[in-house]
């Protein structure tokens, strides 16, 4: 389970400047920099549910990068409203993007669907490595 944990890339431009963001706000921009997702364990897959409300499955982009997958979502919008004299335009730019260690899930066979604002992803379980017990000598 804990391979399904998510991921922080270590000394990257985008790690400092989420922890000057943390330092700055505390736990209060949590809310606005990530999105919420379920890891529910299944037996022989994982199903993971992420909250994206207000997004189309176009905004929405999934890769994979080695053992690491990445839910990126992007939604930009922009209002015009004319009445009288005067024209308002509001503008709203909302980007979440979240990384998870996919290193023991069949990445091939990974399946994702849209619906209702929660994406959810079904996540196949890879065969668990043997390995034998071994003795090793002191000398």
């Amino acid at each position: 389970m804990f391979e399904l944990m998510p991921s922080r890339r270590a000394n990257s431009l985008a790690n400092y400047f989420d922890t000057l963001e943390k330092s700055f706000w505390g736990d209060f921009a949590k809310g606005w920099t990530d999105f919420k997702t379920d890891i529910l364990d299944k037996g022989d897959h994982y199903l993971m549910e992420a909250e994206l409300p207000g997004f189309s499955k176009e905004d929405i982009h999934i890769s994979m990068d080695g053992n690491l997958l990445t839910i990126q979502a992007e939604h930009s919008d922009e209002k015009e409203n004319k009445e009288e004299q005067y024209v308002r335009k509001e503008r709203s730019y909302g980007s979440y993007t979240r990384s998870f260690d996919i290193s023991n899930i069949k990445a091939d066979e990974i399946s994702a669907s849209y619906n209702n604002g929660v994406l959810e992803l079904t996540l196949p379980k890879a065969e668990p490595s043997k390995t034998q017990a071994k003795t090793i000598e002191i000398r």
